[in-house]
């Protein structure tokens, strides 16, 4: 069974707390009528899928413990949907009192009723949350109100130890918002596409400023029709991106400077890590840069320092030009690039590098053609093995047998312990021998 999503069946085991169960025919019919801003330590709210979604939305400013976390979580219908829940016309609780209503859908974080406090420790799994976003309205506070042109599905204001598994984030400004006074937050086997606004670079599918942040088995798809943010947009220190799936935007990883003094002055800054995901570029996408790592404030003190690792993932540009692997915008950025495998279409030109920072490469497999993109600040070319064909199985990511990939991986990098899992989630990865080159090893299950 797939390790990320295995725990869900047992989410509720092991902690005492009150149940309430939401939907047809349980005790509650709808999201209004759950005590918010009541909940507890160990308290579980279940809500059933039906055949309409449910209209409302909330705020979760409470505090759940490690041993007994507080758990919003979706049961799936007999064909296999989540429960909805869907911003537009949607009606929060009276007894909640909340600023922000109009930044996000489910809110973390930032309250009156309930009082104000750092929520910790909570889990939202199992549910699809959309519609935050103009034109659409809702009921709050203050009567009727249209979101934020930055609005979320998810906004978490500031929380920590906060979890989100198998949820899918769609039609809204961003799908997930995470602001800089968060600490630990992980993003887990969860589907992210379909946000942004139109003519737009501002609003992102995630876009994420927090101390200690985990992206892991997520499957980001392309963004709203016409937005033109970034797939992942991401401030934070100590981040890891790792057994993804992420296909379009203006850049599939923009990894920028921190607005947050506590998050850029944090020594976890110093490093991110970007391993195992499968990063997939269309044609027609509006920047040929797949990763951007440094800042885009212009205080160039704040940019992201070197410490990027970029090691087995599997790029697949379909861009007949240029595709411009790294973008390192801080003279102090630095990217070590091994292990990777990046395909292009006959006539594509990978490029290694562009800005004023450093790579280092060991060795990886790259499409014929391919260029550093700066001679002076790119080494270990050498090491690059190169071709026409990487050899992958048919209309998937994974090497077939006698590709070149396989056990060609560098003997001094050890790949990552887990392997994107279609759909969603991850997997251990089993390498049969040495390791193989890419994000997937021979014989992994790689199209859906």
């Amino acid at each position: 069974m797939n390790a990320v999503l295995a725990p869900l069946l047992a989410v509720t085991l092991g902690w005492a707390g009150a149940d309430y169960e939401v939907g047809p025919g349980r005790a509650l019919a709808e999201l209004d009528q759950v005590p918010w801003e009541a909940l507890e330590a160990g308290d579980v709210v279940t809500i059933h899928a039906r055949p309409e979604p449910y209209r409302a939305k909330f705020v979760l400013c409470v505090r759940g413990t490690q041993e007994k976390p507080i758990v919003v979580r979706g049961v799936r219908d007999a064909e296999g949907s989540r429960p909805i829940i869907d911003g537009r016309d949607a009606v929060a609780r009276s007894e909640l009192n909340y600023w922000n209503e109009a930044r996000g859908v489910v809110k973390i974080g930032g309250a009156n009723k309930p009082a104000d406090l750092t929520p910790a420790h909570i889990r939202l799994e199992g549910l699809e949350i959309r519609g935050g976003r103009q034109p659409h309205q809702f009921e709050g506070r203050d009567g009727l109100a249209a979101y934020a042109v930055n609005a979320a599905a998810v906004f978490v204001e500031k929380g920590a130890q906060i979890t989100l598994r198998d949820c899918a984030l769609r039609d809204s400004g961003n799908g997930l918002f995470v602001a800089g006074e968060s600490r630990d937050v992980r993003i887990e086997a969860c589907e992210i596409d379909g946000n942004g606004n139109p003519g737009s670079t501002q609003e992102h599918n995630a876009y994420t400023e927090a101390l200690g942040m985990v992206y892991e088995g997520n499957a980001f798809g392309p963004l709203r029709e016409g937005a033109l943010g970034s797939n992942l947009k991401d401030r934070s220190a100590g981040l890891i991106v790792r057994g993804n799936r992420i296909e379009g935007g203006n850049r599939q990883l923009d990894l920028v400077d921190a607005g947050n003094s506590n998050i850029s002055a944090h020594p976890s800054y110093r490093t991110t890590e970007v391993v195992g995901n499968l990063l997939i570029e269309p044609a027609d996408a509006g920047n040929n840069q797949i990763v951007h790592h440094g800042g885009d404030s212009n205080h160039y003190e704040n940019y992201r320092p070197g410490g990027l690792r970029f090691e087995y993932n599997t790029v697949v540009t379909r861009r007949p030009g240029i595709t411009t692997l790294l973008f390192l915008s801080s003279p102090e950025g630095a990217a070590t690039v091994r292990g990777n495998v990046v395909v292009a279409p006959e006539g594509g030109r990978p490029v290694v590098l562009t800005g004023p920072g450093r790579v280092e490469l060991g060795v990886n497999w790259f499409a014929r053609r391919w260029e550093p993109g700066a001679p002076v600040r790119v080494t270990g070319g050498e090491n690059v093995l190169s071709g026409r064909d990487p050899g992958l199985v048919a209309g998937g990511f994974a090497p077939a047998d006698g590709s070149p990939l396989i056990d060609a991986g560098p003997a001094n990098v050890a790949p990552p312990t887990v392997q994107f899992a279609p759909p969603l989630g991850v997997t251990s990865r089993q390498d049969a021998g040495p390791p193989d080159l890419g994000a997937l090893p021979r014989g992994a299950k790689s199209t859906e």
